[in-house]
């Protein structure tokens, strides 16, 4: 293990891996904050940097970072030097703090991303220059602690106006690129002096725009593909690199290795003239199923509103570039992308949260898990269909578990947004938020082991399909989205030749056809040419489970009559359980109980994903014990008869 990757992997602390959780952030938020900003990234020990804009009023981006110090900011799409009058009064050990009186914290919706100095991700360089503007050639040499070699510079004068100077290693030392404009790649061999950086230092040249005589300037410091992180120290969380576009309908698919959560992407070809492309997967950075639909974009370069204007999809193993935006024939295209959050949990409250609210009949915040990639939503005191929601799709788009239903979208129906701050908006309606009524859900982070997403495109015949589970699924739910279909799941207990329905009652069924009579591994899953799974074009979500000691637990157990003490590996008992009876032959509904709503010894509400019925709250059917939880004497037998099989998913 070199020098890089055992510092990093043995933390700050000496004895920590580092994940991209603890050094990236990208978090949502609403004006008029009064609290600190909470994202988990330390940047008042270690230092680094906060991008921050509006996304639905016209205004500039706004950068600040540690080195300048709180209030000092730049605005990528201007070449203004750096000003004080707004902005970040606090760089905090978990986060930062906003000026509440100022501009900059409005009653509007801002994206700030936040990237922590780390050796092999991020570093900030502030320095003077000095060339005095006579001799030639004149350079300069800047350390820095980014630990590996620079593969993109951000260079900005803060006390001139000058145009911001990008170096990407994929365009070389002698080619210069501006962020402040959509410009096209040019030749300047002075800017950084056409030297290419070393994982030590980085060369200005004889420039006014990065080495002018007492001038001063800041430098961003993007790394590549070096490695340190994740809990063996074997993972890169960043890539900087280029691709071709081939123009080519559907996209083209570029390998990062990894699931971006953040993106930016710049034609870099000498006669193009393109936009600074911004994504991420909090305000709606897509997985790709087919080139019909367009991704939240902002545009480094202007002050526009976020806008749905260019097509990126995101895969298990990187991105999709779709449109002429980002894939036109023979153009170079740079980008720079940071892998997605995938921390392990260390306890099931960091990865799952069930909630109950009442409906207002008005658009209201409801507190989830921190930054929910996932949520189930359902009416108790009123008959509603109960409906998955899931970041992949897009905050709007619903499936209806209940039903064969194609994806539908409305935009009031469904969640308005995901905030970062352990909330979601969800939307003005009659089906989830009526007023004098109750609603129940729950939420669920990706993590390693214990859940992932992923979204394909099918292909008719029989394929495999990649995920970052990071283990081997024993429970897949999978649902076709763009036409009629069911909800085909896999169960390990049962094997790759059988299936049951989410949204039917009906036991166990064969067809190698779903998934290829084929189990799935750590890295894949297969699908067989069933219209349910694999029809030729159609568009599918997967959703996969596993068990995590402590965590979750994916089972079966065998009826009785008896009460059956179920044994999840939990110390303190499950705070969901979903429980389908699962033998040929036998029926039973999709059961689901939470903490929340109250898993005890006396009476247990419940409601179930196949049916379109309020909560039922005068049954004991499940008790809780430490270790997982009880089915009793007393369920019916879609829950515990003598000789009936039982398939169950249990959160801790």
């Amino acid at each position: 293990m070199d020098r890089l990757t055992q510092s990093v992997f043995m933390g700050a602390s000496g004895t920590e891996p580092l994940y991209v959780d603890d050094v990236f952030s990208t978090y949502l938020y609403y004006g008029d904050v009064t609290d600190p900003i909470t994202n988990g990234i330390d940047l008042s020990g270690e230092g680094g940097l906060v991008w921050i804009k509006i996304r639905n009023e016209s205004y500039s981006h706004v950068l600040t970072d540690t080195e300048r110090g709180a209030g000092q900011v730049l605005v990528t799409n201007s070449s203004s030097g750096s000003s004080g009058t707004y902005g970040i009064t606090s760089f905090n050990s978990d986060g930062f703090s906003l000026d509440s009186t100022v501009t900059f914290n409005t009653s509007k919706n801002y994206v700030s991303w936040t990237f922590r100095k780390a050796p092999g991700f991020f570093d900030v360089v502030t320095y003077t220059g000095t060339w005095d503007g006579v001799t030639t050639p004149h350079s300069q040499t800047i350390s820095h602690n980014l630990g590996s070699v620079p593969a993109v510079i951000i260079i900005k004068q803060t006390n001139q106006t000058r145009n911001w100077i990008v170096y990407h290693t994929s365009t070389g030392a002698g080619q210069y690129l501006s962020l402040s404009t959509t410009a096209a790649a040019a030749a300047d061999t002075d800017f950084i002096d056409n030297t290419a950086p070393t994982s030590t230092t980085f060369d200005v040249g004889a420039s006014y725009s990065t080495n002018q005589s007492g001038g001063s300037y800041v430098a961003y410091l993007f790394a590549h593909d070096a490695g340190g992180f994740g809990t063996n120290g074997d993972e890169s969380i960043i890539k900087c690199g280029s691709y071709t576009g081939n123009g080519v309908a559907g996209g083209q698919q570029i390998d990062l290795g990894f699931e971006p959560q953040w993106l930016i992407i710049k034609a870099a070809d000498s006669q193009t003239v393109n936009d600074w492309q911004m994504y991420d997967n909090m305000r709606g950075i897509h997985g790709y199923t087919s080139p019909t639909f367009n991704s939240e974009t902002l545009l480094a370069n202007t002050n526009d509103v976020e806008d749905q204007r260019y097509q990126i999809g995101v895969t298990p193993t990187g991105f999709n570039a779709i449109d002429s935006h980002n894939n036109t024939t023979n153009i170079e295209y740079i980008y720079i992308a940071i892998r997605r959050p995938h921390k392990p949990p260390e306890a099931g409250t960091d990865v799952f949260k069930s909630f109950a609210w009442s409906g207002n009949s008005t658009s209201q915040d409801l507190t989830v898990s921190s930054a929910p990639d996932f949520m189930h939503v359902q009416g108790l005191n009123i008959a509603t269909t109960p409906h998955f929601i899931d970041i992949l799709r897009g905050k709007p788009k619903h499936l209806v578990t209940s039903a064969t239903d194609a994806e539908s979208t409305t935009s009031t129906l469904g969640i308005l947004e995901f905030y970062e701050n352990s909330a979601v908006k969800i939307g003005s309606n009659s089906t989830f938020n009526l007023s004098g009524y109750t609603y129940a859900g729950f939420s669920l982070k990706r993590a390693p082991g214990f859940f992932d997403m992923v979204t394909y495109t099918g292909t008719g015949s029989a394929t495999t399909v990649n995920h970052n589970l990071g283990v081997a699924p024993e429970l897949m739910i999978i649902k076709r989205r763009d036409d009629v279909a069911n909800w085909p799941v896999y169960h390990q207990a049962l094997g790759a030749s059988a299936y049951l329905w989410l949204n039917t009652t009906g036991g166990e069924g064969s067809n190698s056809g779903n998934f290829n009579a084929t189990t799935p591994t750590a890295s894949s899953f297969s699908v067989g040419g069933a219209n349910n799974t694999n029809a030729s074009s159609g568009t599918y979500i997967a959703y996969l489970f596993a068990s995590l000691t402590g965590i979750s637990k994916v089972g079966s157990y065998s009826g009785t009559g008896n009460d059956i003490n179920v044994d999840c590996g939990f110390t303190a008992g499950a705070r969901f359980v979903l429980i389908k009876r699962s033998d040929t032959g036998g029926t039973g509904d999709w059961y689901w109980w939470d903490s929340v709503r109250g898993i005890n010894a006396g009476n247990d509400p419940y409601a179930r994903f196949n049916v379109n019925d309020t909560e039922v709250t005068n049954t004991d059917y499940i008790d809780p014990i430490n270790s997982g939880f009880t089915v009793t004497s007393s369920a019916p037998a879609e829950l515990n008869t003598n000789g009936g099989t039982y398939i169950f998913l249990a959160i801790a």
